[in-house]
């Protein structure tokens, strides 16, 4: 024998479970409205690197999950001695070695930065200049950025972003 009371929870318990299993479904179906309107695309065309997703990670728009590399953007910088400097202009030729092998590549220098930090010379909370009463005696040449744009790039080379290499500015032919 079953009370009237008990029917009537298990009625509304079923009731309940109903609705939810109605409101699982209607949000089943914006889910899958949503993943069809979603589309991913790239702002260049390039390769994807430290991709760290994987099934049932949630993303969000702004958030960054990867990163690409423009394969049609590849430049160098070099950090050249300040008294190297006279000799480096902006278009002047200059031969790459990767440290990795291969052959030579070519490009031009595209630019030449026109200030660096000064380690030595920080600024004080009043923009003055906070001089350090001790300083050393030996001076190291700064190193000053030149930005290299490579020429063209060999299909069958493996490039990667942040791996060394030599640079030398060619003399001009006159």
């Amino acid at each position: 024998m079953v009370s009237v009371e008990s029917r009537e929870d298990i009625g509304a318990q079923e009731k309940q479970a109903r609705a939810n299993y109605e409101a699982s479904l209607a949000a089943l179906d914006t889910a899958r409205l949503n993943l069809s309107r979603s589309e991913v695309r790239a702002p260049v065309d390039g390769y994807v690197t430290n991709l760290n997703l994987h099934a049932g990670d949630y993303v969000s728009a702004g958030a960054a999950r990867m990163a690409i590399i423009d394969k049609h953007s590849y430049w160098i910088y070099g950090y050249f001695e300040e008294t190297k400097l006279p000799n480096v202009h902006v278009g002047a030729k200059a031969e790459v070695r990767l440290l990795s092998g291969g052959k030579p590549l070519r490009g031009r220098v595209e630019s030449i930065a026109r200030g660096i930090a000064d380690r030595d010379n920080p600024t004080s909370a009043n923009l003055l200049a906070d001089v350090n009463p001790v300083f050393t005696w030996i001076r190291l040449a700064q190193r000053i950025p030149v930005r290299i744009r490579l020429d063209a790039l060999p299909d069958e080379l493996l490039l990667a972003m942040g791996t060394t290499c030599t640079i030398t500015i060619l003399p001009e032919q006159k």
